[in-house]
């Protein structure tokens, strides 16, 4: 007994020893007691699992809060909300008892794990230059002895900051800062330096190698999505993957020649995993810009709406698969990439698991990419708008079977009440005809598409040792109307300027009556309540959240916006075109940047009942555990409430959710995520709530769990908005 104890004892001195001056890499970070959540998604595998079973089923009922943390500063005082509060959406990590997380405005701060208290906070400068606000869904750590480092995005730039005290670190980059811009002008013509890139998800770590994607506009003045890595000691650029390939490049063929220059988009904005020991990093990529339209950029558009397997040391590409070809529906992979392994006729497989906004989930080797079931490649509909190319075929996976409806029929229509059922009856009509096919290209006439703020969402999924996969969903149908560019013009040149460019790049989201989309996008009818001119006109400038920055707007142009917002334009109407005038592209080279397409989006709203509840008969949200060795569900149960139908005698909807689950060793999953601003815990085996908790605002985030000091914790985000009340805290509980 005791040899074999100094075996031990002496293998575990020589393995610190032989770490001691080499970078601790992230799957030291899985720590076998679990007591840490040291990383984005628990551990690179990103399979939200904790070991720990202190809380269990039995047990549960008697967890409450522990600690109560407010992240956001206090409002300023110069008129109206503070521009940059928007939902925290954050999944903090926890490491050595230090818990580190970002507040809605973008400060990242260090709290003692066990009691909330604040050990320090850094505050980025984001007035200069002028930085757009968005979301922050996390932070990295990494170490090597005593240098320990938080990096995290900002605004357009990575910070590397120290991880004890929060002070920059000077030698990381400029001044401890990197821009995020780094990579991405090689080959283009335009100035990448003036588009709006940033980083909503945190970057993954191999090694010493911090590898990041970006959140873009969406638009025609997309930047590229490349993939980047910087050194994690200097900031220095290593490698970039080119999601839209450049000549001599693979994939170059499956777009127009030097499509590259004209378009962007093509990005991971929902973040990665890494396998270490292959030394492989996976993730995936969104939609080329700009959604909905394709008539210029005929081919498969290779990377878009792929999942796709890099060297990390180099940025070679080592495998990839596309789910979507030429993808006209905004169809990107929202969620990281799951690393598990699962049987499969007595053998254990390593696999990739990718689960998509259209509710399918990708099984994939992880060495190949080959698909672990079998995938249908069938035709779907060729005819598309004018000058469009949509794609002869598609390839979906048998199985599991998609998490939500692909069509809507008269069949799916609401039944909650008569009156709602007839309204959408009578609404159904009007789209001729109605969508039959999940890959019916948009429409003038009309389209309804499933997938547009879920299936997945960005807040993730667990998975847990014996490949059971739990993944929150959104069912609700939304409506699709195109307008070509010379009917858009006609229409604006009858209108004042404000009014005019508003029709042009605001309408389709927030509605030509600009009451928005229920809590998707925000009612802009009553903004002078909550925003002065000035805020407005940097908000147009800058961007905020999901909504896109105009950079090539003029002063004048922003200000006539924020003017005809707040009814205070003095010019009625216009009487030339030249004002509203739209770029000519006849004349232009193929190249041309900022692309206008011909045909872009007139209406893109929820399709509702007349009350805002989704036209489809429920469930609205559901979560579902799939065994992903057979690819067969265990379970779907409805996830959230609406407690005023519930007292019509409605059975539970579930609502739209935004945040993932976290899985725990004594089988119990923890989400918050929903409409009613719950907390639950549900029974990994049946789907039944075992616990749940009023908060304070919504919980739209991803929980955690970890330890310190011998007793679990569970911790959220608790930044409530999505057209609630206002939250802003990070909340722990433990058993009292």
């Amino acid at each position: 007994m005791y040899l074999h104890r100094n075996i031990y004892l002496t293998g575990l001195f020589l393995l610190l020893l032989a770490c001691k001056n080499t970078p601790v890499e992230s799957h030291f970070f899985s720590y076998s007691t679990g007591k840490d959540y040291p990383a984005y998604g628990g551990n690179n595998f990103n399979n939200r699992y904790s070991p720990l079973a202190q809380i269990t089923k039995e047990n549960v009922q008697n967890l409450q809060p522990a600690w109560q943390y407010m992240a956001n500063d206090i409002p300023d005082t110069t008129g109206g909300k503070p521009l940059r509060i928007r939902e925290t959406q954050c999944q903090p990590i926890v490491v050595k008892g230090i818990l580190y997380a970002t507040s809605a405005e973008l400060n990242v701060f260090a709290l003692k794990a066990d009691t909330g208290q604040e050990l320090w906070k850094f505050k980025p400068n984001l007035a200069t230059p002028k930085q757009p606000g968005h979301a922050n869904r996390g932070v990295t750590f990494w170490e090597n002895g005593n240098d320990k480092r938080i990096l995290y995005t900002a605004g357009y730039f990575i910070y590397a900051l120290n991880a004890l005290t929060g002070q920059p670190i000077t030698s990381f980059g400029d001044s401890g800062r990197v821009d995020l811009h780094a990579g991405l002008q090689d080959g283009l013509d335009h100035d990448v330096m003036k588009l709006n890139v940033r980083a909503t998800s945190p970057g993954i770590i191999y090694k010493n190698i911090y590898i990041i994607g970006s959140s873009l506009s969406e638009g025609g003045d997309s930047a590229p999505g490349h993939i980047r890595a910087f050194d994690v000691i200097t900031g220095t650029l290593k490698w970039v993957f080119r999601t839209i390939p450049q000549p001599g490049e693979y994939g170059y063929d499956t777009w127009p020649k030097d499509a590259y220059k004209k378009f962007g988009g093509t990005n991971n904005w929902a973040g990665m995993s890494v396998d270490e020991k292959r030394g492989l990093v996976y993730f995936g990529t969104g939609s080329p810009s700009s959604d909905y339209y394709g008539g210029a950029r005929a081919g498969a558009n290779l990377f878009a709406n792929c999942i796709i397997a890099l060297d990390a040391n180099t940025g070679t590409r080592k495998w990839h698969h596309q789910a979507i070809h030429h993808d006209l529906w905004d169809r990107d992979f929202p969620i990281p990439p799951n690393l598990t392994t699962i049987s499969q006729n007595g053998e254990k497989r390593d696999v990739v698991v990718q689960v998509g906004k259209d509710g399918y989930t990708y099984v994939l080797d992880r060495d190949t990419g080959e698909s672990i079931f079998p995938l249908e490649e069938r035709k779907v509909p060729e005819k598309g708008l004018p000058g469009e190319h949509p794609f002869p075929v598609q390839s979906i996976p048998v199985k599991p079977k998609s998490l939500i409806p692909q069509v809507f029929t008269e069949n799916d229509i609401t039944t909650i009440s008569p009156e709602s059922n007839a309204f959408v009856t009578k609404r159904l009509k009007e789209f001729s005809p109605p969508s039959t096919d999940q890959f019916t290209p948009p429409s003038i006439k009309g389209t309804l598409l499933f997938g547009y703020s879920g299936g997945a969402e960005w807040g993730g999924n667990a998975i847990d040792p014996d490949g059971t996969l739990y993944q929150n969903v959104n069912i609700a149908p939304w409506e699709l109307w195109m307008e070509d560019r010379e009917t858009r013009n006609k229409e604006i040149t009858t209108l004042s300027k404000g009014n005019g460019l508003y029709l042009k790049n605001c309408a389709a989201c927030h509605g030509v009556d600009k009451k928005g989309s229920g809590n998707i996008v925000p009612s802009l009818t009553d903004i002078g309540k909550k925003r002065t001119n000035a805020q407005i006109t940097l908000l147009i400038q800058m961007g905020n959240g999901r909504m896109p920055a105009f950079p090539y707007f003029s002063e004048a142009d922003r200000a006539a916006i924020a003017d005809y917002l707040l009814n205070t334009e003095t010019k009625a109407i216009i009487t030339t075109r030249e004002e509203h005038k739209s770029p000519d592209t006849s004349s232009k080279p193929a190249t041309a940047f900022p692309y206008d397409p011909d045909y872009s989006i007139k209406i893109w709203q929820r399709f509702t009942d007349q009350n805002g509840n989704p036209a489809i008969r429920p469930p609205w949200g559901t979560f579902n555990a799939i065994d992903l060795n057979t690819g067969e569900y265990k379970w779907t149960v409805p996830i959230g409430e609406f407690p005023e139908l519930t007292k019509q005698g409605i059975p539970i909807t579930g609502t739209e959710t935004y945040g993932g689950p976290v899985v725990t060793a004594s089988g119990l999953i923890f989400i918050a995520s929903t409409r009613d601003e719950r907390l639950r815990a549900f029974d990994k085996t049946n789907g039944n709530v075992v616990w749940e908790y009023q908060l304070p605002a919504g919980g739209f985030a991803t929980p955690i769990s970890y330890e310190v000091n011998g007793k679990q914790y569970i911790a959220i985000a608790v930044g409530g908005g999505r057209g609630a009340k206002p939250g802003g805290w990070y909340m722990a509980f433990a058993l009292k």
